[in-house]
């Protein structure tokens, strides 16, 4: 696998940066954006980067910096997802107080923002002070977005429970997009002003990358990314006409930089120090891109997950028609297709192939066929079976390539397959007894301990992080689940692997 970034030339860049913003002020409320944990979706556009480099960059600062989560009581409420890892963002935000303490920074609490007296987040709220955790709420801003006069008064910002803080800069993040950060920060500063202390804003969003181009792969997949949001990359006009120099911000942040730079001045009674949203932002990632051309490759291969993951939502019923045509939209605008990543076209001729032979269905399923990259290129497939789903049959199949082991010797021994299925079908009166990838996982554990063809090709396992991994049907649980585990990146086409509404735990 191919190169394209520098963590360490990122790191140095991004802490003087932020250093040189934080010293303007007596205290710096810096936004995080995207994930500062786990930012897989940067790893992905952004090959050799560190999914975890933001914790690093903190740990640099942990002696300066104070971290706040913001969750917006809406997403507790609804339980809203984070996909990559199949949790709450609730459950997310008490895994990244988790992650952050034991890395020795300085977690100040959680801030519940838009609160409008969901029960679920005055639960979450006594759930987390039970645990000593301080909590706090943030309301619905009155007058927001035109209402300066209203934003800036008791009625507005005033309404909020201030969070008293200690160190210069104040760190605020969240599980996801959508979550509050920039009017927790506002208030604070409100806040700030009213008790007597100077106190500054600045944005560290990863993306979309301010100094690269409009059009270049890696800010297209970020819209690919956000298509929930509608966010809109454009040439920040503020920018423009301050500076006449061409940069890439959201619409987002466009949109809302008049409305910041009102309140900063009504706020503090001086000129907003920022002429446009590019200045109030610190982001350097793109001065961490050592070799542009894997980069805009990897960034396409994004574009391309996001297209089939709206696809499958589509079909499931979470999104609507125009999701789905903003995406095809962005696979057009960098002339790409499903068939330009690679284990799709191999996954779905091994289902062809399947059909062909006249297997119709197996235990129970449609028949369908999965694939994986290996990290030298080589390309494994499965189909499944009455034994297996595709995506199990894969996963050994691949294991067998990796370790060297003949196609005819099995891994799981046939007995314990009964013995799972037997469980499955017979005693727990299961719909379907073919072994998912999750219980192959497990199967083959089992076979560790009487086959050592079974050890030998185990050990293969970590070798398929990272890998690319398609599927011609939706994964279930079950497949979904094992995956995860292994750290491939996987994408599916748009139909269910079974005709029965209700799959359960497959």
């Amino acid at each position: 696998m191919k190169i394209g970034f520098d963590n360490e030339k990122y790191l140095r860049e991004q802490g003087d940066e932020i250093r040189r913003r934080a010293a303007k002020y007596g205290k710096l409320y810096l936004e995080f954006g995207g994930k500062l944990m786990n930012d897989f979706h940067a790893a992905r556009c952004l090959p050799g980067y560190d999914p975890n480099v933001k914790l690093r960059l903190l740990q640099s600062l942990k002696d300066q910096a104070e971290i706040v989560l913001a969750i917006f009581a809406g997403d507790i409420e609804h339980k809203k997802m984070r996909a990559d890892f199949g949790i709450s963002y609730a459950d997310d935000a008490l895994k990244l107080i988790d992650d952050l303490k034991a890395l020795g920074l300085l977690v100040r609490g959680v801030v519940i923002t838009r609160y409008t007296g969901q029960i679920a987040a005055q639960q979450f709220r006594t759930r987390l002070e039970r645990r000593g955790i301080q909590v706090w709420f943030h309301y619905v801003t009155q007058g927001y977005p035109a209402d300066v006069e209203t934003i800036v008064s008791e009625e507005g910002y005033g309404k909020n429970e201030y969070i008293h803080t200690e160190r210069p800069i104040v760190v605020v993040t969240a599980p996801g997009p959508g979550s509050g950060k920039f009017a927790t920060c506002l208030s604070q500063i409100y806040h700030e002003y009213r008790h007597g202390f100077k106190a500054g804003y600045s944005k560290f969003e990863t993306f979309p990358v301010w100094n690269v181009p409009l059009e270049h792969p890696l800010n297209v997949a970020y819209e690919a990314a956000t298509i929930d949001l509608n966010d809109c990359n454009m040439i920040d006009p503020y920018h423009l006409a301050a500076y006449g120099k061409t940069t890439v911000n959201y619409n987002r942040d466009v949109d809302a930089f008049p409305l910041l730079r009102a309140i900063w001045e009504r706020m503090t009674k001086k000129e907003c120090p920022y002429k446009s949203p590019t200045d109030m932002g610190v982001n350097r990632i793109g001065f961490g891109i050592v070799d542009d051309e894997i980069v805009r490759e990897a960034s396409k291969q994004e574009v391309i997950r996001r297209y089939l993951r709206q696809q499958c939502d589509f079909a499931e019923g979470v999104v609507d028609r125009e999701s789905v045509n903003r995406a095809e939209a962005l696979m057009r605008k960098l002339d790409l297709k499903t068939e330009d990543r690679i284990p799709v076209e191999a996954a779905r001729r091994a289902a062809q192939v399947a059909q062909a032979a006249g297997k119709g269905k197996a235990g129970g399923n449609i028949v369908s066929g999965a694939a994986v990259q290996l990290k030298d290129g080589r390309i494994v497939t499965g189909r499944n079976s009455d034994e297996m789903h595709a995506c199990a049959a894969m996963m050994l199949n691949a294991v067998k390539t990796l370790a060297g082991i003949p196609e005819q010797i099995p891994l799981i021994a046939p007995g314990i397959i009964q013995s799972i299925t037997h469980m499955k079908h017979d005693i727990l009166k299961g719909g379907y007894t073919s072994l998912n990838l999750d219980e192959a996982l497990i199967g083959l554990a089992i076979s560790c301990t009487v086959n050592p063809a079974a050890q030998i090709a185990a050990e293969k396992l970590n070798e398929l992080r990272k890998c690319e991994v398609h599927l011609t049907h939706m994964a279930t649980p079950g497949d979904e689940a094992g995956l995860r585990r292994l750290g491939c990146r996987y994408t599916c086409d748009p139909y269910f692997a079974s005709s029965a509404l209700f799959t359960a735990r497959q």
